[in-house]
């Protein structure tokens, strides 16, 4: 089943046709594109919506029970479904369903500390060993290291999910300490010196969490509600762990097992407890795209810790990674910012441009199924650069074409297909 819906806020109302046919706003994108040339300034155009059915339908058929995408547009939403949310009941799946969104919860963590930065409570360059004294065996690591996966720090869930589906049973239910998972890290050696390269890792996240308890002296999900789910009004986004459910109305998580054909599991209900700050959080894609919206306009940390959180490290010709902010820029000359998301059932993309006025969330209710990821990384072309003759049009100055997501955010070492 397939569906779409456009609706503004009351105030748009009387404007929609326009909002739809004019370009929602010029985004100066930085760095060059793979041939070297200078990104320029482009217009974004209007949302594709066919264009966007079309990949989540693409999705659906590669083997997610489900997909959907919200844009937000300045207040005008566009909504499109395909599929279903749980496959029991054949429950057509819904923009308004809570889910899991895995690795987004990284900007989350990172907002909180640099809110402590903008406080005077911690320092990026400092060692992460003088807050959390002999956490880490190298002084050199630093908190900005750590919150930019440069740290070396070996990601622990490379062999936690090496066999997916037995790795993923075998903690379903489990309750780990941050230290716990630490532990598992420092097994093996690092990946590189402190800050010579980027190596991302869910090790770094779970320091992050632990110097958000130490330094505030609370719990995690305490600092995400009082920091940010609170004052943004992100009434369908919660911090529940190590409670299993996922509560009120919400998609179904289905992971694909490593054995071609296998039945899909249903991953919905577990702690989540592997993951905790680096990938723990539950939201829909309305809250989803007002966080990192609200982010980008500058709403939740200083315009100096919003310019720290942006210093890039480049990943590939596509993406750069900032302090808890991935980067990606497109092929009409847009940058977009926000994070993947990845957690056993669930592959999320949320993402905003650079003045936050358009925002997309996507989502595919199954995991450990690179074609259904690449997939849905072809969600940000329609949302943000339109149709695809306007897209051409602009590749004449920004001619990259999206490479492949060849690793997850979970077990990222782990190449699967």
């Amino acid at each position: 089943m397939v569906s779409a819906t456009v609706g503004t806020g009351t105030a748009l109302g009387a404007v929609v046709a326009s909002l739809l046919a004019a370009p929602a706003q010029a985004v100066t994108p930085t760095g060059t594109n793979r041939a070297g040339v200078e990104r320029v300034a482009v217009a974004a155009a209007a949302p594709d919506d066919a264009g966007l059915r079309a990949i989540l339908r693409t999705a659906r058929g590669q083997g997610a029970p489900g997909a959907m995408a919200r844009i937000d547009d300045n207040g005008t939403v566009h909504s499109l479904v395909e599929g279903v949310d749980d496959r029991a009941t054949g429950r057509t799946i819904s923009t308004n369903d809570r889910f899991r969104v895995g690795s987004v919860t990284k900007t989350f963590s990172a907002v909180v500390l640099l809110q402590l930065v903008d406080e005077g409570k911690l320092k990026l360059d400092k060692s992460v060993n003088s807050y959390l004294p002999g956490l880490l065996p190298d002084n050199r690591i630093t908190v900005r290291h750590v919150l930019s996966h440069r740290s070396g720090l070996y990601d622990y869930t490379n062999d936690m999910f090496a066999r997916t589906v037995p790795g993923f049973e075998a903690v379903r239910n489990k309750v780990f300490s941050y230290r716990d998972l630490v532990k598992l890290s420092l097994k093996k050696p690092r990946t590189n010196a402190p800050g010579a390269a980027y190596s991302y890792s869910n090790t770094n996240f779970v320091v992050a969490g632990l110097l958000i308890e130490k330094l505030t002296g609370h719990a995690v999900g305490t600092e995400y509600q009082k920091r940010i789910f609170t004052p943004l009004n992100l009434t369908n986004t919660f911090y529940v762990h190590p409670r299993t459910a996922v509560p009120g109305r919400h998609a179904h998580g289905y992971l694909t097992p490593d054995t071609a054909g296998a039945a899909l599991v249903d991953s919905t209900e577990q702690t989540a407890s592997w993951a905790q700050s680096a990938g723990a959080i539950i939201s829909t894609a309305h809250d989803l795209d007002a966080f990192f919206s609200a982010l980008l306009r500058g709403k939740l940390v200083s315009a100096a810790q919003l310019t720290q959180m942006t210093k890039w490290t480049r990943v590939n010709s596509n993406t750069s990674y900032g302090l808890g902010l991935r980067r990606r820029d497109l092929s009409c000359g847009i940058s977009v910012y926000g994070h993947t998301g990845t957690v056993q059932g669930y592959y999320t993309y949320a993402f905003t441009t650079k003045d936050g006025k358009r925002s997309l969330t996507a989502l595919a209710n199954t995991s450990n199924n690179t074609t259904v990821l690449n997939t849905m990384y072809r969600t940000l072309e329609p949302a943000f650069c339109g149709k695809p003759a306007t897209r051409a049009a602009a590749r004449t100055a920004a001619p990259d074409a999206a490479p492949l997501e060849r690793h997850e955010d979970i077990a990222p070492a782990i190449v699967r297909d």
